[in-house]
């Protein structure tokens, strides 16, 4: 007996959302066993621990950007541009909202997709909690166009202090939020100061960039053992990085922020990365279970709790630890939720048991640009977590999204990508100036 063709929707083609249908292409799209779509709103993806790089222009996002329409050929998948506005489970449709120009003319309209089985991975965008002034004022890096953003401001700000020639004014740069994008971040920008003062630049150095980390907790990077919460710390120190906890902001306006205590934090250019949410129009959307930061809650096959035929991964999804608290969003954990959720739907269409989900913790790694990187990794060999740091922790880092490449386009491939990689080092700017 044949088995009919299925239609399998994937929304968001982040980290996980892009592996599972590049996996899926070839178990089942490449012998038209299923229709393969993935939705996804923008043209290309980029792997989003990568955007504090292209913010600051260290890594150019063109060259390490994957298209979804070229990648979906190669992989037997087909790509739809759209952004998600509403399920229908009971017609097993979604609905796409319309596409617009710049000036505002429909170039697609609003439309229907069917789906059999359907895969949310949507990831997150940053939580501003309602803080006044902060969505006017500040830049959230969830997206590479926000990164783009930040970097033509960071580079208009540095330009306008090299012309002033007073070695009295500072470039402030104010980040809000002590996990590991605002670490990172902190570190990129010493470094992209190092780069463009030897870019011509004039007076453009450490002593000209006052870059502030602002984090309410009692320590950065709280969800990573203390040990190496304290070597970042010390090591943002060290390069100029005013490091601020137990602080929390108010509000922000322009030109600074409002702390709790009183003090105004001035700043040119302001970052928020302070906490995560699923996007606002999943809130109940479907009728489905949502938590109070719109993640759907699943069962531990991945599986919607309302819902078997919907699944969720990634940053989207409220996915229960047996031991107590949530899954945390990291890049590690959609991927380990894309290859569940691959082999469910596999298992689903054999008439085979669904595996429940089991998070593997392989421990964290935070890369403090070229000055250092520090973490933590786990494994079988050792009882706990070993901290890492300096080249071997750089190494780690790097390998995590070979790893993810490797997924995406194979050995082969992502072997070419590296010698690409290289051959760009050598004959490229440093630092996008552009």
């Amino acid at each position: 007996m044949t088995t009919p063709i299925q239609t399998i929707v994937i929304v968001g083609g982040g980290a996980g959302g892009l592996e599972l249908a590049t996996q899926l292409g070839h178990k089942l799209g490449r012998k038209k066993k299923a229709e393969i779509i993935l939705v996804d709103r923008n043209h290309s993806h980029l792997w989003k621990p990568l955007l504090h790089e292209v913010a600051t222009g260290s890594l150019d996002e063109g060259i390490d950007a994957v298209s979804y329409l070229a990648h979906a050929r190669n992989h037997h998948f087909s790509f739809q541009l759209g952004t998600l506005t509403d399920v229908d489970r009971e017609s097993k449709r979604l609905k796409l909202a319309e596409i617009l120009d710049a000036n505002g003319a429909v170039l697609v309209p609003e439309r229907d997709l069917a789906y059999d089985q359907l895969v949310f991975a949507l990831g997150s965008t940053s939580n501003d909690f309602g803080t006044p002034g902060v969505k006017d004022h500040c830049i959230f890096l969830d997206n590479p166009h926000q990164a783009r953003r930040f970097h033509n401001e960071m580079l208009n700000q540095f330009l306008k202090f090299s012309a002033s020639g007073s070695p009295e004014e500072q470039v402030n740069i104010a980040i809000v939020g002590g996990g590991a994008t605002g670490v990172e971040l902190s570190a990129e920008l010493h470094n992209a100061v190092r780069q463009l003062h030897s870019y011509g630049y004039k007076g453009l150095d450490s002593k000209a960039l006052n870059v502030t980390l602002v984090e309410a907790g009692e320590r950065i990077l709280p969800a990573l053992p203390p040990r190496i919460s304290a070597a970042a710390h010390q090591e943002l120190t060290k390069i100029g990085v005013r490091v601020l906890t137990q602080t929390m902001v108010t509000s922000a306006e322009k030109g600074g922020l409002h702390t709790k205590s009183g003090e105004f934090i001035n700043a040119d250019l302001m970052v928020w990365a302070a906490g995560i949410k699923a996007p606002d129009f999943m809130k109940g959307i479907g009728g489905l279970e949502t938590n109070r930061i719109n993640q759907l809650v699943v069962k531990e096959t991945l599986q919607t709790t309302l819902d078997d035929s919907i699944y969720a991964i990634g940053d989207c999804a409220s996915c229960a630890l047996p031991g107590g608290g949530f899954v945390p969003p990291r890049a590690q954990s959609a991927h380990q939720m894309a290859s569940l959720v691959l082999h469910n739907i596999l298992a689903a269409r054999k008439g085979q048991s669904l595996k429940a989900y089991v998070y593997k913790d392989h421990g964290s790694l935070v890369s403090l640009s070229r000055f250092s990187t520090v973490g933590s990794l786990m494994g079988n060999l050792m009882r706990g977590s070993m901290m890492v740091e300096g080249r071997i922790a750089r190494f780690v880092y790097i390998s995590l999204y070979r790893m993810h490449q490797i997924a995406l386009h194979g050995y082969f491939k992502t072997g070419l990508m590296m010698l690409v990689g290289s051959l760009n080092r050598a004959i490229r700017p440093r630092l996008k100036l552009h």
